[in-house]
C-alpha cells in the first residue's frame, strides 16, 4: 500500500506521543540509572525494597509537580533525600541527582514497535513528543533511542512551565507544530490521568496505550485503545477497533 493511499485513509495529521512508557521503557531505564547512581555513591548492591520505595516516592513527587505543588528542581533532589532517609543511608542526594539524570539519558530502552510506529506516522503527517520530563534529558534520550529522525518537535513541561494534563501545556505543545487542527490531531499515551484526560480537556482525540490491560476507572475517555504499538496505525486508520 503506497503512502498516498494511506494518507487519504488517515484522518489524523498531527500525532502527539507521550515519551515514557509509551515510546521508551522508562521502568527499565529507571532501574539501570538508579543502580548505576548508587554504585557511584558507594552502594554496590541495591535491594529491591530500596528501589521500590524510590519509585513510590518519585511517582508521588511527580504527581505533586503536575498539580503545581512542588517545583521540578525540588523534585530532582527530594526523591533521593526521602529515599535515603527512609533507608537510613548516609548518601548525598545533591550528588545523586545529576548522576541519576546522566545515567537516565544513557540508559534508553525502546518499547516494542516504537520506532516503526513513529516512522509510519511521520510519513503520513507530523510527529511530536509531549512529556512532563526534564528538557535536556528527554532530548538526549530521544537522540540515543534512534527516534529523532521521525520526530518534528519535543514539548516538555520544564520548557512550558505547566505539566500535563494542564491545557496550557497542550496549547504550548501544538504551537510547535507546522500546522494544527483539533479535528486532525491525536495524542498517544499510556497515562489516563495525564495524556488522555489532557486530550479530553483540550478537545482533541486520543489513543490509550494500555499494554497491561488495565481497567479504566477514571473520568478520562480515550477515543481509541491499543495494547501494542504495532496496532496503532491500523487503529488510527479505522481498520480495527483494538
Amino acid at each position: 500500500m503506497d503512502a498516498s493511499f494511506m494518507l487519504r485513509r488517515m484522518k489524523y495529521q498531527l500525532f502527539l506521543f507521550d515519551l515514557d512508557d509509551t515510546l521508551l521503557d522508562f521502568r527499565a531505564s529507571e532501574r539501570l540509572a538508579f543502580t548505576r547512581t548508587l554504585a557511584e555513591l558507594g552502594l554496590a548492591t541495591v535491594p529491591d525494597a530500596l528501589f521500590s520505595d524510590y519509585q513510590d516516592i518519585n511517582v508521588d513527587l511527580w504527581r505533586q509537580f503536575e498539580r503545581g505543588e512542588v517545583s521540578k528542581d525540588l523534585l530532582k533532589v527530594e526523591r533521593f533525600r526521602r529515599t535515603f532517609a527512609k533507608h537510613h543511608l548516609d548518601l548525598d542526594p545533591e550528588r545523586a541527582s545529576p548522576l541519576y539524570l546522566d545515567g537516565l539519558a544513557d540508559s534508553v530502552v525502546l518499547i516494542a514497535g516504537a520506532l516503526d510506529a513513529c516512522a509510519e506516522l511521520a510519513a503520513l503527517g507530523e510527529v511530536g513528543v509531549i512529556t512532563n520530563g526534564i528538557e535536556a534529558i528527554q532530548h538526549r534520550r530521544i537522540k540515543s533511542s534512534g527516534l529523532a529522525d521521525h520526530i518534528s518537535f519535543v514539548a516538555t513541561s520544564e520548557a512550558c512551565g505547566h505539566a500535563k494534563p494542564d491545557v496550557r501545556f497542550f496549547d504550548f505543545a501544538v504551537r510547535k507544530a507546522r500546522a494544527f487542527d483539533k479535528a486532525t490531531t491525536v495524542i498517544v499515551g499510556d497515562r489516563l490521568d495525564a495524556d488522555i484526560l489532557g486530550a479530553n480537556r483540550f478537545g482533541i482525540e486520543s489513543c490509550w496505550f494500555n499494554p497491561h490491560g488495565l481497567a479504566n476507572e477514571t473520568e478520562a475517555r480515550p477515543s481509541h485503545e491499543i495494547d501494542r504499538l504495532v496496532r496503532l496505525g491500523p487503529v488510527l486508520r479505522g481498520q480495527t477497533d483494538h
